[in-house]
């Protein structure tokens, strides 16, 4: 089945040409089918790119899936025009009365400043406490998954001496897992970031469960990290990621004088002349499909509005 997304999101014909099936909002409405509504807090500067790495795995699915995407009103993104905004984005306020099956909250380029010092941070905490009533599960990715460990559970994030940057080999934890159904015991992930959640933390929260493990030698070396009865995810790392994405941030970085370190397990012998290997696709379209299926699907009421506080 289709992703619904907004008429003439330019994401929409990179998806046709990949295959993917999208529908625009005139013809979904012409379907007796109840989708799953999926709510995207887009923090990441570049709007465009994110939404179409994330629409790409939505939309490898069986079900109908409609997107709404938000960005926050308390800090205007500076690298994304105001009327592209207008006409693909509302913002917490423009939802703040509906519910949705699904919330997905992005990364954000901010990792370097304590949580209360960015200028959205109020605003994000009150979409966090909002999904607790409004929403079945949420979906927090790298610097989203810090801010939710620490809003909802008090886990601090600290700086690492060296940036985490590559593809690295993750460890399933828990067998039998839905989240997990048809992973291998071993599968890789892109990292990309400066902090970390240290696994001493996470384990005095009982409620939290560490799904899947990074052979990455430092702070809490987690991948997924899970509230499974509140239906909450917390992924670290990026499995969303095009197969140029690493490469881009490397050249930003250098370009930017940072002395960056070649992204580990990436490049054919290290060498940023050659095409990066891509091991990750197939573990991104598992990981997306099975949380649409078993934690979105298969549980939400199907009157929307039912939807209780976890």
């Amino acid at each position: 089945m289709p992703i619904k997304i907004p008429n003439n999101l330019p994401a929409t014909h990179i998806l046709e040409q990949e295959n993917i099936f999208v529908m625009d909002a005139d013809r979904a409405y012409s379907q007796d089918i109840r989708p799953l509504r999926i709510l995207i807090l887009n923090l990441m500067p570049i709007k465009h790119v994110t939404e179409t790495q994330l629409l790409r795995l939505l939309g490898n699915t069986p079900l109908q899936v409609e997107v709404d995407f938000i960005y926050t009103k308390s800090y205007i993104p500076t690298h994304t025009p105001q009327d592209y905004l207008t006409e693909f984005y509302g913002t917490f306020e423009n939802v703040r009365d509906k519910k949705y099956d699904g919330l997905i909250i992005t990364g954000a380029p901010v990792e370097f400043m304590d949580f209360e010092e960015v200028a959205y941070w109020q605003e994000v905490a009150d979409i966090m406490e909002w999904s607790k009533t409004h929403v079945y599960s949420t979906f927090h990715i790298c610097w989203g998954a810090q801010a939710g460990l620490y809003y909802h559970y008090g886990i601090p994030k600290y700086i690492l001496d060296e940036k985490i940057s590559g593809v690295y080999k993750q460890r399933v934890c828990v067998r039998h897992e839905k989240l997990l159904r048809g992973f291998d015991d071993e599968f890789y992930v892109p990292h990309s970031r400066h902090t970390d959640s240290m696994r001493a933390d996470i384990d005095k929260v009982k409620e939290l469960t560490i799904l899947a493990e990074t052979e990455i030698d430092v702070g809490a070396g987690a991948y997924i990290i899970a509230n499974l009865k509140k239906r909450q995810f917390f992924i670290t790392g990026h499995a969303e990621y095009d197969p140029w994405t690493l490469k881009q941030e490397y050249e930003r970085d250098l370009k930017a004088g940072l002395n960056p370190h070649i992204p580990q397990n990436y490049f054919p012998n290290d060498d940023p002349t050659k095409p990066p290997i891509v091991r990750w696709r197939s573990v991104a379209h598992l990981l997306f499909a099975n949380w649409l299926n078993y934690y979105v699907y298969q549980e939400t009421p199907y009157e929307i509005d039912k939807i209780y506080n976890t």
